[in-house]
């Protein structure tokens, strides 16, 4: 299933009790990667194997990392701190936003230039952000001559001359911290980061406080997180098991809430307070969820999810729910389709994911009958119908547009009645390579359509 291809859902789900385990984290599978390639030692990682980490993985190949996968493991071969070969070519991203922020980072503190690029998704996403930080601390970047500065990118970093700064993100963004941060573990000094949300995911500071040799300080101060680190420290390698993906098991809660007499234990994954504002919203709207077996590895919280179908009704999601669930609104959105009453939500930014993830939602939803409007390009408003007839005698034909979390939402919709065809379905091996053999054991029946 390299190839090209699209997934045809026709018939309805049947109930089912069922126990399934989620990939492990693509986050923190991503930051793992890359702090163990700054390590010194070989440091053992069982985790998530798809596109998106595959994107990491061959772009510290190219800058003379050593990383072999087998049995399921990732044996990375650290060259410590400020020790990657001179390269002076071009990594391709492919579609991960990770990687490029990730690169952009770790780049800024090697004086040779390298170019990044990605797929045409990658492309239209603006980089201009983060890179104001890196140009202060004395990467030099040239960007495209058009005014959204995205892709391709040429970064030349500088070493002799890098300046640790203290940087403060005014919008929320865990992937441009952790870029400040990996430049920042390559700056003689201190670099300070302050974020303006506490809320934002804090992978890369619970791995490094997790890390012999890393010297980080992080805090919490009216809201905002702080974070400090001295840079040039020598870390040493470690081994991890990383959890479940909790934007993994979000569509399969979905589903269940939505499946009538259904229930799924969904085991051994990551419930970070800042992964799981989608569990606060289905639980608002009436959902049945119960977070069990609580349990703390390498920083993180882990725990099993028990789902039951419920009766939902709609909210007004709150905004500090938003950050910790951004990547979940997607399919909670069909949740929010299918209550009783009228849910609203604003979050700019879904604008800046692999498509604009609010225009998706909504054509989704009005293609099932399901009346949603958008209100000034960064907010939803949906009309639920939870008595709506989504079997529909014609096939809706629904493109994916490069964006996994599209393509999932609409299978998941598919399943609980619609009769959808989802062009692109491939794009879903970024992020859950495994989710139709997840599904098929469920009980969902799908047909695949090559293209």
């Amino acid at each position: 299933m390299n190839n090209k291809f699209s997934v045809l859902i026709k018939d309805k789900i049947s109930s089912y009790n069922k126990k399934i385990i989620v990939p492990s984290d693509k986050s923190i599978t991503h930051r793992c990667i890359i702090l163990a390639s700054q390590c010194c030692g070989i440091s053992k990682i069982a985790g998530l194997q798809s596109a998106d980490i595959l994107s990491t993985v061959n772009g510290l190949r190219r800058l003379g990392v050593r990383i072999e996968i087998k049995d399921g493991m990732f044996y990375v071969y650290g060259n410590a701190i400020s020790g990657f070969k001179k390269f002076t070519g071009i990594i391709n991203c492919s579609n991960s936003g990770t990687s490029l922020r990730s690169f952009l980072g770790i780049l800024t503190c090697y004086p040779w230039p390298v170019t990044l690029t990605g797929d045409a998704s990658l492309r239209k996403r603006p980089v201009r952000r983060l890179t104001n930080y890196l140009e202060r601390i004395g990467a030099i970047i040239t960007h495209p001559k058009n005014k959204k500065f995205s892709l391709p990118v040429r970064i030349h970093g500088t070493y002799d001359w890098a300046l640790a700064q203290q940087h403060y993100l005014k919008i929320p963004s865990a992937q441009m911290a952790s870029a400040l941060i990996y430049a920042g573990l390559q700056t003689k000094g201190v670099t300070e980061i302050i974020e303006s949300s506490a809320e934002t995911r804090d992978h890369t500071q619970r791995l490094l406080k997790s890390l012999k040799g890393s010297d980080i300080i992080v805090k919490e101060k009216k809201g905002k997180r702080i974070t400090r680190i001295r840079g040039q420290a020598e870390m040493h390698r470690f081994s991890i098991r990383i959890p479940g993906d909790s934007s993994s098991c979000c569509f399969f809660c979905v589903q269940t809430l939505l499946s009538k007499k259904s229930s799924l234990l969904i085991k051994n994954v990551c419930v970070n307070d800042t992964r799981i504002g989608f569990i606060k919203i289905l639980k608002r709207m009436g959902g049945k969820i119960k977070i069990l077996n609580n349990k703390k590895y390498f920083g993180e919280p882990v725990a099993d999810l028990y789902v039951q179908s419920s009766n939902l009704r709609g909210i007004k999601v709150p905004m500090k729910w938003i950050t910790s669930s951004i990547d979940d609104l997607v399919v909670c959105s069909l949740a929010f389709g299918l209550a009783k009453g009228q849910s609203y939500f604003k979050a700019p930014e879904m604008l800046l994911k692999e498509t604009n993830r609010i225009k998706a939602i909504s054509e989704l939803l009005n293609k099932l009958g399901i009346r949603a409007k958008i209100i000034k390009k960064d907010s939803l408003r949906i009309w639920g119908n939870p008595n709506i007839k989504t079997k529909s005698k014609k096939i809706i034909k629904i493109s994916s547009n490069l964006d996994h979390r599209v393509a999932m939402t609409c299978f998941v919709a598919g399943t609980l009645g619609a009769n959808i065809l989802i062009k692109g379905f491939n794009t879903v091996k970024s992020s859950f390579p495994n989710f139709l053999k997840l599904q098929k054991q469920i009980g969902a029946k799908y047909e695949i359509k090559k293209n």
